[in-house]
């Protein structure tokens, strides 16, 4: 775009997005682009793109970027920090889904043609003045922002108002700044009817899903919940000198006079040792005061009360000192991390008491069906709920909690209270995602005015199933009816659902070499059982009954087999169970 090289644009994607939970706004996507990268695309061309918030690793080398200071504290602060220099500016947020080079082309003509006037603001459809969608001179621009001084921390947009400017209504000015406004537009951009293949599904419902509210735990209330800040020690580790090994404590160069008194782990009690004394010490006991190192038991030998270092033995410590596994104040785990038992336990011994986490994510699970009955005898055409007793064990291992559970009738307006029914953050429907006559969640996710997500996967089983957000932000998960489709479906998807809405970094994926992979491959993804022989092969059942679990006992793993895979291909392992 030729007109563009004396133009340079400003993108501002910070800010705190309060309305949105806190998240970072310009990463959400619309129509499979992060806003950002929609924002970025129309001012391509321009002799020089600043974008002004945190530091992202993924974007180009030629775009600069800057941070406010303070962080968040608005877009005049985001402006100056910018400090534009080129003739003409364009300024622009990160949140403004329907922007086009044709938006930049319109407020740049109307500032041309008026060649009185400092600056052209779009104005939306309502007929509101969008006063950061916009076209400056650079001198009117630096003017205004020089006449605030330093106080340009969270002023209004329309405090740099020129006393000439233009207004350009531009269709595309609507913004996201609600959760309700990013599920209209994303909405707007469903296409329904095509498959995605599942790992472009897992990326697209990730990508969907608004996270939950951060807040402050207890630590023992976090378990399956993501961090939404660093996990920061509250005390050293070791907070004092402690001993290693069971063996003395020492005081200066051997040999060393024996004392009488023997320090515990746990013991309170005052010792001190003056230069050339010892005393016995238990593993995990602190050290007394004066002692500059702990001896083994296996180096010293003790005669007469006399402690003396082996001739042959090393010289070395075996005291463990303060701070040596982490001085207080040391990162522990990052946001994104998911809290794991691992992750409780380290928290403890950093003397971490509260925790700032999203989740942990509370699902619903409901299975549907008049043939299915849990208990007593079953009638003609009838068939026993085999899933629903264990589907929570399935649901707690991919990292969730469960919420509630019951069994839907087929009737017409079931999924309807069921949606309104739950404030779990997502639920899980087991059945009724085909086109059969009882099979109405379509219907019902319409109805709720929901974003469909994922409207089939290219994969067998599962190829019915769909993922959809509700205008609440609620994530639904609709499986596939028969008991083997429904866990591997569950299994492969509801992660994706869990770091959508928690916030949580997704986890590489295990993979391994698939010794059959050609015998089991189909012309889509399938998702079989899998297993290791005795020389640690990974093999493939080919034949898998799905209307029960048999075929998983002494199963591994769900592998994840990609049309076309070849004997000794890597594919996806995902861990059932145990």
């Amino acid at each position: 775009m030729s007109t563009l090289t004396h133009v340079e644009a400003v993108i501002v994607a910070g800010g705190r997005a309060t309305r949105m939970g806190g998240v970072d706004k310009p990463t959400l996507t619309v129509g499979g682009r992060r806003m950002l990268d929609i924002a970025i695309a129309a001012v391509d061309g321009c002799a020089r793109i600043t974008v002004v918030g945190p530091h992202r690793d993924d974007l180009d080398p030629h775009i600069l970027q800057i941070q406010e200071a303070p962080a968040g504290a608005g877009p005049v602060a985001a402006l100056a920090a910018a400090d534009p220099v080129a003739d003409l500016v364009v300024t622009l947020a990160a949140d403004l889904p329907f922007i086009t080079p044709r938006t930049v082309t319109a407020l740049l003509d109307a500032l041309n043609e008026d060649a009185k006037a400092e600056a052209a603001f779009a104005v939306d459809d309502a007929g509101r003045v969008q006063f950061l969608l916009a076209a400056w001179r650079a001198p009117a621009l630096a003017e205004r922002l020089a006449s605030l001084g330093d106080d340009v921390t969270n002023r209004p947009m329309k405090t740099l108002l020129p006393a000439r400017y233009v207004a350009v209504p531009v269709p595309e000015s609507g913004d996201c700044d609600t959760p309700a406004e990013l599920h209209t537009v994303r909405t707007e951009h469903t296409v329904t009817g095509i498959a995605a293949d599942p790992d472009r599904a897992r990326t697209m419902i990730r990508e969907s899903l608004l996270p939950l509210p951060s807040r402050t735990v207890p630590l023992a209330a976090s378990r399956r919940a993501t961090l939404s800040a660093p996990l920061v020690t509250a005390e050293a580790l070791p907070r004092v000198p402690t001993s290693a090994m069971d063996g003395y404590a020492v005081a200066g160069d051997g040999p060393w006079l024996l004392r009488d008194e023997i320090r515990y782990a746990g013991d309170g009690s005052s010792l001190s040792l003056r230069d050339g004394e010892a005393a016995r010490i238990a593993t995990g006991a602190h050290l007394p005061t004066g002692a500059t190192a702990v001896v083994r038991d296996e180096f010293v030998r003790v005669e007469d009360g006399v402690v003396t270092r082996l001739p042959a033995a090393p010289v070395r410590d075996d005291a463990r000192r303060r701070g040596e596994d982490w001085d207080t104040g040391t990162i522990l785990a990052v946001p994104g991390t998911a809290v794991t038992p691992a992750v409780l336990s380290a928290a403890t011994s950093g003397e971490i008491t509260q925790v700032q986490v999203r989740g942990p994510l509370r699902v619903h699970i409901a299975l549907t069906g008049d043939e299915i009955r849990r208990t007593g005898p079953l009638r003609e055409g009838q068939t026993r709920d085999s899933l629903g007793p264990v589907l929570p064990d399935f649901v707690r291992w991919c990292g969730a909690d469960v919420a509630g559970e019951g069994h839907l009738r087929d009737t017409a307006d079931g999924f309807d209270a069921l949606i309104s029914g739950t404030d779990a953050d997502a639920i899980v429907i087991v059945g009724a995602t085909g086109g059969g006559a009882a099979d109405q969640l379509r219907g019902a996710l319409a109805r709720a005015g929901a974003h469909v997500v994922v409207d089939r996967v290219r994969c067998k089983p599962g190829g019915s199933q769909v993922a959809a957000v509700l205008p609440d932000g609620r994530a639904v998960l609709g499986l596939p009816g028969n008991p083997v489709a429904a866990v591997a479906t569950l299994l492969v998807m509801l992660p994706a659902v869990v770091e959508g809405r928690t916030g949580r970094t997704p986890a590489p994926a295990v993979t391994a070499p698939l010794a059959n992979a050609s015998e089991v491959a189909g012309d889509i993804t399938r998702l079989l059982p899998a297993r290791q022989d005795r020389n640690g092969r990974w093999l493939c059942d080919n034949a898998v009954r799905t209307a029960h679990l048999a075929g998983l006992i002494g199963r591994a793993a769900i592998a994840v087999v990609p049309p076309g895979a070849s004997d000794g291909d890597l594919v996806e392992l995902v861990t059932l169970p145990r």
